[in-house]
Order: C-alpha cells, then sequence, then structure tokens
C-alpha cells in the first residue's frame, strides 16, 4: 500500500505542479497588466517554487558533451562498454584522445541515479580516460532478472573491471567503498590481471564502529527484520519490475531530507527570494541541484538486507567475516594496489575515522601505497562542488600518476 499511495500523490502533485507552472507564466508575462500590480511577482514566485518542488522527475541525463584539454575544447560522447541487468558500465569517450589513466568510478547504489555525480565525471575528463556504472533502476528491472544481492555487487565491479582491462584506477563514491575493497580482497586473492592498480575510497563505511553517525545508529538500533517489514514493499503492476521488492529511492530521499530538513528549507526560502529579486541565474543553481537531489531510483530488497547486516550490523569486513561465494574476503590479499582514503570532517552521513579502516585492515600492503586525505567538506562535498574541483580532484590526479 506504501507504493500506491506514493504513486496516488505523485500524481495529484504531478498535476498540481503544471497548474502552478502556467500560473506563474501567466504572472510573469510582461502582457499581463497583473505582473505589474501588487504582488503578482511574489506570487509567481512561490508558484515557480512549488512548479519545481512538486514536479515528477525520471532519471536525468548526463549531458556532458565536451571538456578543455591543454586548452582546447574536446567533444566527449557516451558510450555503453557493458550491458548487465542490473546496470551497465560507461564511457564518456573524448573525441581524438588516446591514453591517459583509466578510471572507473563507482557510483552509489542508495536511491540515486549515477548522474549524481556528474560533477565527478565532469572534473576528471580533461585528465583521466572515465568509465562509470550506471546502475538500474530496480522498479524497471522484470522478476525474470533474477535478484542481485551484495555479493552480485562485488561481481559486477570485477566484471566492470574486467571490461576496461589492467591498470584501471576506481573511484568508489560512498556506499560501493566496501563491495570495492572486497573485490580487489578477491581480484588479488585470484592474482587477477585485471585488479585495480588503485583504489580511492570516499566517505565510505569501511568500518561503522567508528565514530557512528545519525545513519550508522538508525541501522544498529533495530533489528534485521524491522527493515524488512517497514521499508520493504513490492513494486505496482504499472512498472516492469511488478512484483519484485525493493527498498524504494523515495523513502531513502525522505530520509535524507529530513536529516537536513532545516538546510532545505533555508535553500528554498533562498531561492524565493532569487525569483523575487530577479536574479534567475542564483535560483536556477539551486534549481539544479534539487533537480538531481530529487531524482531518486529503487534498490533491490536483497540489496539493501545485505548490505545493512554485513556492513552496518557485522560490521564483517573489518572484523575479517566477510565472505564471497564461499571464500573468505582477506584484506590481507591486497599487496600491490594503491589505496587513497577520503573523508570529509563534516560528513554527517560516514563519520571520520570509517573510511581510514580500509587502511588499516590491508595488513600486507606496504605504507608507500597508502594515503589518507581529509578535506573541510560535508558528504556530497567530497565529490562535487568547489572543495572536490581545487581540493580531492588533485590528490586523486597525483595518487594515480604516482601509481602508474
Amino acid at each position: 500500500m506504501l507504493y500506491n499511495a506514493y504513486e496516488l500523490q505523485r500524481s495529484f502533485l504531478a498535476g498540481a505542479s503544471a497548474m502552478a507552472d502556467f500560473s506563474a507564466e501567466l504572472l510573469q508575462n510582461p502582457a499581463n497588466p497583473f505582473a505589474y500590480f501588487g504582488g503578482g511577482p511574489v506570487i509567481a514566485s512561490a508558484l515557480e517554487v512549488f512548479a519545481h518542488a512538486a514536479a515528477p522527475r525520471g532519471k536525468p541525463h548526463f549531458g556532458l558533451t565536451h571538456t578543455v584539454i591543454d586548452g582546447k575544447p574536446v567533444a566527449v560522447t557516451e558510450e555503453i562498454v557493458l550491458r548487465m541487468p542490473f546496470g551497465q558500465l560507461k564511457r564518456f569517450r573524448r573525441e581524438g584522445i588516446e591514453g591517459g589513466p583509466k578510471l572507473l568510478i563507482v557510483a552509489p547504489m542508495s536511491g540515486h541515479f549515477a548522474t549524481l555525480l556528474r560533477g565527478t565525471v565532469e572534473r576528471m575528463l580533461p585528465s583521466a580516460d572515465v568509465y562509470i556504472t550506471d546502475w538500474r533502476d530496480a522498479k524497471l528491472a522484470p522478476m525474470s532478472d533474477g535478484a542481485f544481492g551484495f555479493e552480485d555487487y562485488v561481481d559486477y565491479v570485477i566484471a566492470f573491471l574486467e571490461a576496461t582491462g589492467p591498470g584501471t584506477n576506481v573511484l568508489a563514491v560512498c556506499q560501493p567503498s566496501v563491495p570495492v575493497y572486497a573485490a580487489a580482497c578477491v581480484m588479488s586473492a585470484d592474482n587477477n590481471p585485471c585488479r585495480p592498480k588503485t583504489i580511492a575510497l570516499m566517505g565510505g563505511p569501511i568500518d561503522t564502529r567508528e565514530a557512528p553517525t545519525a545513519v550508522n545508529t538508525l541501522a544498529t538500533e533495530r533489528p534485521h527484520s524491522w527493515f524488512e517489514q517497514n521499508v520493504i514493499v513490492k513494486v505496482p503492476i504499472t512498472y516492469p519490475g511488478a512484483g519484485r521488492k525493493v527498498y524504494p529511492g523515495f523513502l531513502q530521499l525522505a530520509g535524507f531530507m529530513s536529516m537536513n530538513l532545516g538546510n532545505h528549507l533555508v535553500s528554498h526560502w533562498e531561492m524565493f527570494k532569487h525569483l523575487v529579486q530577479g536574479d534567475d541565474e542564483s535560483a536556477d543553481t539551486t534549481k539544479a541541484f534539487y533537480e538531481e537531489y530529487r531524482s531518486v531510483c529503487d534498490m533491490t530488497a536483497e540489496f539493501y538486507l545485505e548490505t545493512i547486516d554485513l556492513v552496518f550490523q557485522k560490521h564483517a569486513l573489518p572484523k575479517g567475516e566477510m565472505l564471497h561465494r564461499g571464500r573468505k574476503v582477506d584484506p590481507a590479499a591486497i599487496t600491490d594496489i594503491g589505496i587513497l582514503a577520503i573523508e570529509g570532517v563534516r560528513d554527517d552521513i560516514s563519520g571520520l575515522g570509517q573510511t581510514k579502516a580500509a587502511l588499516d585492515i590491508a595488513t600486507a600492503l606496504s605504507d608507500d601505497k597508502k594515503r589518507y586525505f581529509r578535506v573541510d567538506a560535508g558528504h556530497y562535498g567530497i565529490f562535487n562542488g568547489s572543495k572536490w574541483r581545487n581540493q580531492v580532484a588533485p590528490v586523486l590526479e597525483q595518487w594515480m600518476a604516482a601509481n602508474a
């Protein structure tokens, strides 16, 4: 009933959004005399804010058509390197540019599309041959595609690395830090020639016993059965994945919004003031952020529940108890992969020390293959915005070069 209720509400809001958008345009039309009197501009701005907040959203596009290399514009095209049932490997090909370090960006499967990392990709395009994991919205995956759990995620990472070939660097943003680390362990134990050259882990929950956040507390104070009974629902018949059990993206979004509700309210108030003042450029910046932030997708129930169990409740990886297809995932198997751990001082999702733990458990890795970097930023600021572009990305580029 929860999913059906959400769909009903979404349909109502879609109509209300369209009506508000039409009314705002009408009040802003120079041919309308009411646009110049009384509270016309104020009402129009309020309607525009509501229309944007209530509008339904699908999967966004990356929209990265070019980059600049050595001061010259270079065309960029997207191509699909490998398609699998629950995700595809996408490459951003730079026309006429060959070589350069290969970088696989592993996007989180946590309610948002891979386009949340648009700024991450854009910053790395001038210096790297960039690939990204483009995960599928679980509500669009038919039941015939089977299940997708934590071990499947690890298998997908391995398959993507084998598709990109030897010498690939990996950047795991937040949630995929654990399965990426597990994949590195498995590939190292197998002496797989396509094991990554380096792995950079950004704000990842490697060991959530370190500086627990509100997210960690929520995952540990309730039993596994609570999550299964309260946040897992079946996809309605209106979608290709009808009948599949999922953790809906709208629940994930509601959780993130509630954690910083005050900040989100202030952002919308500022957007309203910018519109009233005619500062469309500043308002568009806020709109662009929320256009992406509110675009959500579902994840399979098995992956969500197994992540809660293995990462947040059992701490299987740092305790040396994680298994993959019946084999132990041994961090000591990593002997030649450079590991870069990046944390944000103000990260309210993964606390300080959680990602750094990746360096400690790699007991067979020499110190010159380990690096820790801390930046004064929140969770989102680690991989997007000026802190990412000017402070974090240069460290990543230096690390890839040092391990080339």
